[in-house]
């Protein structure tokens, strides 16, 4: 049987549900659609919601995983919540400067840092 990939870890914290991916890449189509479809479904759950995207063990991503970023934060404006990003490699980083996503996404250093301020 076939490996089901993309893996998440999904954590419930008093103010904000935690969503860290658990694979150093994220590159395959088919893996990306899988993480929609398991995003959307934790975001659907809320009427509201503060979601916070760990990227700690991703070394390696597709710009379609950018794609799939900006889908998941206008679902999120849609129903007033706040999305924000964190741990992400210094490397990753730069394609988000380069593209101008840094002023498109909330980045913070860490977990601890994301959560802060959080209504």
């Amino acid at each position: 049987m076939a490996d089901i990939k993309p893996r998440i870890s999904v954590e419930y914290a008093s103010k904000a549900v935690i969503i860290s991916f658990t694979d150093e890449k994220i590159l395959e189509d088919k893996d990306i659609i899988a993480l929609q479809e398991s995003i959307m479904s934790v975001i659907e759950q809320s009427e509201k919601i503060n979601l916070i995207l760990d990227f700690g063990n991703v070394k390696f991503l597709s710009s379609a995983v950018l794609g799939l970023l900006i889908r998941i934060s206008k679902r999120i404006y849609e129903i007033e919540g706040h999305l924000r990003l964190c741990n992400i490699n210094p490397k990753i980083y730069e394609i988000f400067k380069i593209t101008r996503l840094t002023k498109t996404f909330d980045i913070y250093k860490d977990i601890e840092s994301a959560t802060e301020e959080l209504p």
